[in-house]
């Protein structure tokens, strides 16, 4: 037990001196991008600047207390407030500045579409007055992609909510990761709807968290680890939390936002919407199906309560779904979803058996058959499956 608990402080102490050792400068000014996302018209990123102290060392084998320190460094960090930030790409070039937190918001009008060698895109960021320097990799989708994908983490790629970082890091560093902290088979199907039918779509794949800004590094270590898609972007919101300011700032509308601006975003490109049924997610969607007819092509929804009545209330919201011309698929298991995402086009049939060889390498059971689900299909009212262009 002594030895599992040294693994998890100095695993635990690592990812949350990331930050800190990865944006150090020698002029105390610390400035670190996220990574960003666009379309053929238009890019997006968000990042932060900030001052912390010197002396922040990256070294693998750095001493408990050398991660102490490193912690301690970004505890006591101060977000650095109206700094000017330039962002440069191509011919196009754009200045903002820093809110109280620290945080900056590039929105960048591109006069001409990037190239179409590649996906990442590297956007230069600079600082007013400061010689800091940082790349910041944003996805642009190539032309031929078929959709978008948004999904949720908390508690539908990863079992336990994010919001909860000490379980989480916990089961990252000490317990048996691969096994116990991402659904089973979530690796695979999310790779396949990344890829799509033809598996060189590269159809952009977003992320919604509830969780701060702070768990960034700490949940790209987890995807990294389980092989799922990294990319574009991870949403996450800033939660305000200050020594004068412990409760975190509310966010009632921020998924829901977010999906509106991918909307506008991404033109006219279907959507794909991932999420679970501990939260509101089937409210959300299901409002977002209403609100932009013919826009989102399926609703999957992981089933995680196991409460009779919160699935009759989906089964409600899937009826109203379909009428607005979409489908609803609540599921417990991975691979009813792929097989979802097959029967309307998405995904190829080798990205089923993919996803249930996953599922019962990750999670083996009794048996192999998938969780009960619930679907409800818009047939011929609706876009319920693309075709290829």
């Amino acid at each position: 037990m002594f030895d599992a608990l040294r693994q998890f402080l100095r695993g635990a102490l690592a990812a949350a001196a990331r930050p800190v050792s990865r944006s150090r400068s020698k002029a105390g000014i610390a400035l670190l991008p996220y990574r960003g996302y666009g379309s053929r018209d238009e890019l997006f990123l968000i990042g932060r600047v900030f001052r912390q102290r010197p002396g922040a060392r990256q070294d693998k084998g750095l001493s408990l207390s050398g991660q102490v320190r490193n912690v301690m460094r970004r505890i006591t960090r101060h977000p650095v407030q109206d700094m000017g930030v330039t962002a440069r790409f191509g011919d196009a070039s754009l200045r903002t500045r820093t809110d109280a937190d620290g945080y900056f918001r590039i929105r960048m009008a591109l006069p001409s579409p990037p190239p179409d060698t590649t996906c990442w895109h590297d956007v230069t960021l600079t600082l007013d007055g400061a010689p800091v320097t940082a790349k910041a990799p944003v996805f642009i989708p190539p032309p031929d992609c078929r959709f978008v994908v948004i999904s949720d983490i908390d508690d539908t790629v990863v079992e336990t909510g994010v919001a909860n970082t000490v379980l989480m890091l916990w089961r990252l560093f000490v317990a048996d990761a691969k096994s116990r902290t991402a659904f089973p088979g979530v690796a695979a199907l999310y790779r396949g709807l990344h890829r799509g039918r033809s598996d060189a779509e590269f159809n952009p794949l977003l992320y919604v968290s509830r969780a701060p800004w702070g768990t960034y590094e700490v949940l790209d270590a987890f995807f990294r680890l389980h092989g799922i898609p990294v990319g574009p972007v991870l949403f996450l919101r800033e939660w305000g939390v200050r020594w004068t300011s412990p409760i975190p700032r509310k966010a009632r509308t921020h998924k829901e936002d977010l999906i509106r601006h991918m909307l506008a975003l991404y033109g006219t490109l279907p959507f794909v919407l991932i999420g679970d049924s501990g939260q509101q997610d089937p409210e959300i969607y299901a409002r977002i199906v209403a609100d932009h007819p013919g826009r989102v092509l399926t609703v999957m929804i992981r089933d995680v309560s196991g409460d009779p009545a919160r699935t009759r209330a989906i089964a409600d919201l899937s009826e109203a779904v379909a009428k607005a011309g979409a489908s609803l698929l609540l599921a417990a298991d991975s691979v009813a979803m792929a097989r979802h995402a097959l029967s309307l086009g998405l995904v190829p049939a080798e990205v089923v058996e993919a996803t249930a060889a996953d599922r019962r390498h990750e999670a083996p059971a009794e048996d192999d058959a998938p969780g009960a689900s619930v679907v409800i299909d818009a047939g011929e009212r609706g876009p319920a499956r693309i075709q290829g262009r």
